[in-house]
């Protein structure tokens, strides 16, 4: 003996949400004709998404004495691990980290912690600036 199945009632839902969604993103991939970026008038703004303009890049001086600073405090302190590459500095950047620690280490030991902070803060700073005075490296980005 045989009876007539009904379809499962949430197959049957899940064929209509899916069939909705296609339609759906059928219905907004439409556009006017030329509308580059969607308000219709047919000119290019340059930039996809928000009306917002993006965040500008940190200068690579900036960078490098933020990096130098955090590393030389940690370093200062003992909390440090692996090498140069693990820190995501270059071999010319673990150069300069090594000149501001081996000076805040001095520092340290004659005039306390505090010092020793204030002198990475500036000596860090004097080195990146010097290293990267034309924008980039001196030395190639590798050193």
């Amino acid at each position: 003996m045989r009876t007539e199945r009904t379809p499962w009632p949430p197959a049957a839902f899940g064929w209509a949400v899916g069939l909705a969604l296609l339609a759906g993103g059928a219905a907004t991939g439409c556009g006017k004709p030329g509308a580059q970026n969607g308000t219709g008038d047919g000119k290019p703004t340059g930039r996809a998404g928000s009306a917002s303009p993006s965040p500008s890049a940190t200068p690579p001086e900036d960078l490098c004495t933020q990096l130098i600073a955090y590393w030389s405090q940690k370093t200062l302190t003992g909390d440090t691990y692996g090498d140069y590459q693990s820190m995501g500095l270059s071999d010319g950047q673990y150069g300069i980290l090594m000149k501001v620690v081996d000076a805040a280490r001095d520092k340290k030991e004659r005039a306390g912690t505090k010092a020793a902070h204030l002198l990475i803060d500036r000596r860090a700073r004097e080195l990146c600036e010097k290293r990267y005075r034309n924008g980039r490296p001196t030395g190639g980005p590798w050193h």
